[in-house]
């Protein structure tokens, strides 16, 4: 599974800090999430940060 953080984000950090593996702020202060399938063991992690999201921008991809 992959994730994708659209437009919108405001960049406060939150999936970064709930899931590193899959989520990093970029240069421009939004999140972005990595290319590749998220690592094993990090599904929840990562589904908790969608669900955290505070302006809902974070979706399966």
């Amino acid at each position: 599974m992959k994730y994708r953080v659209n437009e919108g984000c405001i960049g406060c950090g939150l999936c970064e800090g709930t899931c590193p593996e899959v989520f990093f702020m970029t240069d421009e202060g939004v999140a972005k999430a990595i290319e590749s399938d998220v690592p094993a063991g990090f599904e929840e992690a990562a589904a908790e940060a969608m669900d955290g999201c505070p302006v809902g921008v974070i979706e399966e991809a």
